[in-house]
């Protein structure tokens, strides 16, 4: 359960990735840092995957009539 809210469309990755690490608060680092937290912009960790053809967590490739761009989204309301 939860609901995916797009946080916008960006031109590069990162900012995409800023946009979500902002949305998810600021990154408090486990005792055992997972190697899927790495990269600072701005003074927020970045979410790495390896998984995602971008290289981040939640930032996709949006391929809009005008180009492509890149696009944020966050899954609120998941316990």
């Amino acid at each position: 359960d939860g609901r995916t809210v797009s946080l916008g469309t960006f031109d590069t990755a990162v900012e995409a990735a800023v946009a979500y690490a902002r949305a998810v608060g600021e990154y408090q680092p486990p005792a055992h840092p997972s190697p899927a937290v790495a990269a600072e912009a701005e003074g927020l960790r970045l979410h790495l995957s390896s998984s995602s053809a971008t290289g981040y967590k939640a930032v996709s490739i949006w391929r809009g009539v005008y180009g492509s761009r890149f696009r944020a989204q966050h899954t609120v309301g998941r316990e």
